[in-house]
């Protein structure tokens, strides 16, 4: 047996937004010292790191036993459910997809995207910090992607309320709503957190990987006329989430019965 690890990303023409998640994914990779093999790879715009790039170097290195990591902010999107579909975790797609299958000839298993895991909430806390005066006396306003697709909204809203609820007990702050930009209801979201709480600032907070068009672009467009402060800072750089990589991926480690764990450094 031998264990490797696939990164998978969205992918972008902006190198910046490439070079954050290449960082983050060597950061994981250095935590298992040479013993696991990791690669980061993209759905799409990356030349030469696509998903059948990062397959074939897995390969090449023997791997027999893959975990595939969606490196991807919800289970809401759908380029989570095409990727799995594509690589063979489950028979049929959940939505219209452009992608072939993969050729995958170790075992697979699929991971899961961020959700409402500890490591997202310790990072969106850390860019509060940097906008919060007083959590008693703030509203928080958190800005997600969304879906046109009742079934794949349905798991953005879960996730999103969810997130929600752990700033507002953790980091004290007085109310919270979670802000769609599909469906587009951020102007609502907004005016629902000003009803309740009519005297408190208001924290607007983007829910994006990496930053980007949706960060500089649309989601200042969304808040244009509304009054809250907003820096437009996105998860990453933020040691957080490699330790998510790394954390996802020793779970599976002793799952699939590895020795590597007893070989390598529990740090």
């Amino acid at each position: 047996m031998k264990p490797g690890i696939l990164v998978i990303s969205h992918g972008s023409r902006e190198r910046e937004w490439v070079s954050r998640i290449d960082e983050t994914v060597e950061s994981a990779k250095a935590a298992f010292n040479g013993l696991v093999p990791v690669v980061g790879a993209f759905l799409e715009l990356v030349e030469d790191r696509l998903i059948p790039d990062g397959l074939r170097q897995l390969e090449a290195e023997g791997v027999t036993d893959l975990l595939a990591i969606p490196f991807f902010v919800s289970s809401g999107s759908t380029h989570v459910d095409e990727i799995g579909w594509a690589l063979g975790a489950y028979a049929s797609p959940r939505t219209d997809t452009d992608l072939t299958k993969f050729r995958v000839n170790a075992r697979l298993t699929y991971g899961k995207p961020l959700d409402e895991d500890e490591e997202i909430a310790e990072v969106l806390l850390d860019r509060l910090a940097e906008l919060s005066a007083d959590p008693r006396r703030e509203s928080l306003l958190l800005v997600a992607h969304g879906s046109g697709e009742p079934e794949f909204l349905a798991a953005w809203r879960r996730g999103t309320e969810g997130l929600c609820a752990k700033l507002r007990e953790r980091g004290g702050y007085a109310d919270a709503e979670a802000a769609l930009l599909l469906p587009d209801e951020v102007a609502e979201k907004w005016r629902a957190l000003r009803r309740r709480r009519p005297l408190d600032d208001i924290l607007a907070l983007p829910l994006f990987l990496s930053g980007g068009y949706f960060t500089s672009v649309a989601v200042p467009k969304r808040l244009a006329g509304l009054d809250c402060r907003y820096n437009g800072r996105p998860l990453l750089p933020h040691p957080a989430l490699s330790r998510w990589i790394v954390r996802q991926s020793r779970r599976w480690l002793e799952n699939i019965g590895t020795s590597v764990m007893k070989r390598g450094d529990h740090g």
